[in-house]
């Protein structure tokens, strides 16, 4: 009997007219094969019954076949939620564009219509992908009765309207989650697993098959609210701990029951939500350990957002530029690059961890030079989540009062870091702001790795000054500004720079 068969007796039972078949679990071990149906309809004990006698005559008779039924409706809550969990699992960059509020979802008879929302640039990453549509599609057919359509929609259209910052956006992280090969595996529950285990640190995602690895810190004996024994496990990779939950077999309890702590173990069993939790059972339990050498690899930094969240950069109009600037005497490398010129403002100069507590950020001042002129501009106050020293308040003019309401440094980081993509970054001595920035980016792990140029060495490489601080630069160009400041001081730097990449012809070589 195929499946096309199989479901057409299904069929047969009027509270199963028109279900489908969601999943078929075998488990060669236990000789047992489930089959998992879903219907829209109210069922009856003859529907199962019906449909048990189908699943005994598709399987071998040395086998056990099993029916599970769940009613699931269409309802447009739960297919926008299947769609979000469908994309953060298998399409983590689709998954970056589209929120919740983005899906709309409008039942036409038997089909659903689904539509993404996006805008311009995010509708050519979709079209691209051409499969993204249907296999939402296909993910929907098998977890509802109905049949599905999408589209791609211009995000006005959805009749959304978005309130800047009001609302927090579902964010997903759609870097891939590392993993480990298992080393001397022995057999348990059961030896058809995969030998590769994903770093506990990053098991933040819904599964229905995942394998971990770990050495067991605790072990504790529970019984469920039905009187069934199950196990209680806390294991550790070295990259995090993971306390989960594993129901005795009878067949395998002696071997299970003779873990110890300090034990390596292989598990595989379920990561799914409950109670807006992760939550992950384990179906087997195997011995199985991480290599001898094992050094957890970095995991690489966040991908640049999607959209801004708190600070969005402006335009820019400097007047000073107008007819100074004309394209025929840049030189290419100023014209053919971006720039972001940064400045900071922060509450003291500790900038490593090991120099001792590490100072805050209080200002953040930047502007993008495009073409070789300065086009854009970010610029925010940071609550920096301590009082500020009085000498602090006096030179730069910055209050307590001033940032107590600014967003603090984890949520303007990410804003800034898609301000800088694509950019060299420019600073006066620019070293000293900059581990500011990688430091409290990494901490989001937002990893800055731009090149960087420093108007200070430059200018110390060109220019015969009697010191070359900022206001001693700004002097000799004529610039007058509003120093220590950070939105100030990252507009004359940048002018700063532009005279003198114009004046050296180049950028300086690494």
């Amino acid at each position: 009997m195929n499946q096309t068969e199989f479901l057409a007796q299904i069929r047969e039972s009027d509270g199963l007219k028109n279900a489908v078949l969601h999943r078929i679990c075998v488990d060669m071990r236990a000789r047992s094969c489930r089959f998992e149906i879903v219907t829209d309809s109210s069922y009856s004990e003859e529907d199962i019954a019906q449909a048990e006698r189908t699943a005994r005559a598709a399987v071998p008779a040395s086998m056990q076949a099993e029916v599970k039924v769940v009613k699931l409706i269409a309802d447009e809550q739960i297919v926008r939620h299947k769609i979000l969990e469908y994309l953060g699992r298998n399409h983590r960059a689709a998954a970056a564009c589209i929120r919740a509020e983005d899906i709309g979802v409008y039942p036409e008879g038997r089909t659903v219509c689904f539509t993404f929302g996006v805008d311009a640039a995010e509708r050519g990453f979709f079209e691209k992908n051409e499969q993204l549509l249907p296999g939402v599609e296909r993910m929907l057919e098998k977890n509802f009765c109905n049949d599905f359509k999408g589209e791609l929609v211009d995000k006005e259209k959805t009749g959304i309207e978005e309130e800047d910052g009001e609302e927090e956006e579902e964010v997903f992280d759609y870097r891939p989650a590392r993993t480990f090969p298992i080393e001397d595996f022995e057999p348990i529950d059961e030896a058809n697993v995969p030998k590769i285990a994903t770093y506990l640190s990053d098991c933040s995602f819904t599964s229905d098959s995942l394998t971990v690895c770990g050495e067991i810190l605790y072990i504790q004996d529970r019984v469920s609210q039905k009187g069934k024994p199950y196990l209680r496990f806390t294991i550790s990779d070295s990259t995090d701990r993971l306390q989960f939950s594993y129901f005795i077999r009878k067949k395998t309890e002696e071997k299970v029951r003779a873990l110890q702590v300090s034990d390596w173990i292989v598990c595989t069993g379920a990561n799914e939500m409950f109670n807006e939790r992760l939550s992950f059972t384990a179906r087997y339990i195997n011995r199985g350990r991480a290599p001898q050498d094992f050094v957890p690899e970095k995991r690489p930094g966040k991908p640049v957002p999607a959209h801004y969240a708190k600070v969005a950069p402006e335009k820019l109009t400097d007047y000073s530029q107008m007819n100074l600037f004309e394209q025929s005497i840049l030189p290419e490398d100023l014209v053919n690059n971006t720039f972001v010129v940064f400045d900071l403002e922060t509450t003291g100069l500790v900038n490593v961890p090991t120099g001792g507590k590490m100072d805050a950020i209080t200002e953040i001042g930047a502007v993008k030079i495009i073409g070789g002129e300065i086009r854009e501009k970010f610029t925010t106050l940071v609550n920096p989540e301590r009082k500020l020293d009085e000498e602090i308040v006096r030179l730069t003019g910055i209050t307590d009062e001033m940032v107590k309401d600014a967003p603090k440094i984890a949520e303007v980081i990410p804003d800034f870091y898609k301000f800088c993509d694509g950019c060299l970054l420019v600073g006066h001595n620019v070293q000293f702001d900059y581990k500011f920035i990688q430091y409290y980016g990494a901490q989001e792990e937002y990893m800055f790795e731009q090149k960087t140029y420093d108007t200070l060495s430059i200018a110390q490489g060109m220019l015969f000054l009697p010191n070359y601080k900022l206001n001693t630069l700004a002097d000799h160009y004529g610039i007058v500004f509003n120093h220590h400041r950070a939105w100030d001081d990252a507009l004359t730097t940048a002018k700063i720079f532009i005279e003198l990449i114009k004046a050296k012809k180049c950028l300086p070589k690494a």
